[in-house]
């Protein structure tokens, strides 16, 4: 059950830029898209958490950045980077990946955007919060090469410079995005911290409105049909049905099934859009999805087998019977940050 929840939310974040592309055809502007599908966002988690008063509370033990030594913050503080997350770092990828698809086919747009993965682990390796394995160095070089392949491959009309450019940029922004998420992803519910940033990212794009002349919402049926499924599916759905999924199966195994949004993307283009990639796109492709697969992999083995140096941190563990929690179990109640994934 769990898996299928993961695959089913991997499905609804494909799904996106197939809704994007359609609402572009029915008449929707960027800037329109972009806002009514983080207010509506906003408003229906707002609603879910009225509902269920219970996933307003975050899960219980230490969050992962005290325990490994960083300063604590209010909840003031949470709050406040919670919004920003969304004001700032989602509302920026948001636009520049929407700006994209104006310009590139859907399913290339995905396999650009999914390098972002790789980009978190060299940022989070330079800053000291992970380290470069040779099995993680090699993950990296087959990404690289596979990115290489996918715009070496491209076709002439599938092909973009500022598209591709605004691809990146978007990735990167997302990478940002995730490393300050990091901190905060633990102190806050999951709900919760998701309806902070859409309500974040709704006020930007609210407040960029009212000072650019606002945005044009005469479209017909259609169009609100596809920021509906934009919201509902790829936003509101995708969330919480990832949420329900990590809870049965666990950060790795649920990071792994996320790998898959870009071949989602890429087939309901080939079957909705006509696109189509070239037989070198998709050996880039796959190259790219392999290696954070990869990642993911290592990262759960670590997380399976913890070094000596954990486990000595950890303490004694204490046999069945014995009186009292034991110490090193809190290697396995701590909450961890699942990997890179659309907040």
């Amino acid at each position: 059950m769990g898996a299928a929840l993961c695959l089913l939310s991997a499905a609804c974040f494909g799904a996106m830029a197939i809704f994007g592309k359609l609402a572009y055809d029915a008449g929707v502007s960027p800037g329109a898209l972009l806002l009514v599908r983080f207010a509506l966002a906003a408003v229906l988690l707002g609603v879910v958490l009225l509902v269920r008063p219970g996933l307003r509370r975050a899960a219980s033990g230490s969050p992962r950045g005290e325990a490994a030594g960083r300063p604590a913050m209010t909840r003031g503080r949470v709050t406040a980077v919670a919004v920003g997350l969304g004001a700032v770092g989602y509302a920026t990828q948001a636009s520049l990946f929407f700006s994209a698809l104006r310009l590139m086919d859907a399913s290339l747009l995905a396999l650009i955007l999914y390098t972002y993965p790789v980009m978190v682990t060299v940022v989070a390796v330079l800053l000291g919060r992970d380290r470069l394995t040779p099995a993680r160095g090699a993950a990296l070089a087959a990404a690289s090469g596979g990115t290489l392949l996918v715009l070496l491959g491209a076709g002439g009309v599938s092909f973009h410079p500022l598209g591709a450019l605004l691809a990146f940029t978007s990735a990167i922004t997302y990478t940002v995005y995730i490393l300050v998420a990091d901190t905060v992803v633990h102190r806050l519910a999951p709900v919760a911290l998701s309806a902070l940033v859409m309500t974040g990212a709704a006020g930007t794009l609210g407040a960029r409105a009212l000072l650019t002349g606002g945005v044009d919402l005469r479209f017909g049926a259609p169009g609100w049909l596809w920021l509906a499924c934009i919201a509902v599916v790829s936003t509101v759905v995708a969330m919480l049905t990832f949420f329900a999924g990590l809870r049965r199966t666990g950060p790795s195994t649920a990071a792994i099934m996320s790998t898959f949004e870009p071949v989602v993307t890429a087939a309901l283009a080939a079957v909705f859009l006509g696109e189509s990639l070239t037989p070198v796109q998709l050996a880039g492709g796959a190259l790219v999805l392999s290696s954070v697969a990869v990642l993911q992999l290592r990262r759960a083995g670590a997380r399976t087998n913890p070094s000596p140096a954990a486990v000595r941190r950890a303490g004694p563990v204490r046999r069945p019977g014995s009186a009292g929690p034991s110490p090193g179990a809190e290697l396995h109640a701590r909450p961890v940050r699942c990997g890179p994934d659309h907040p």
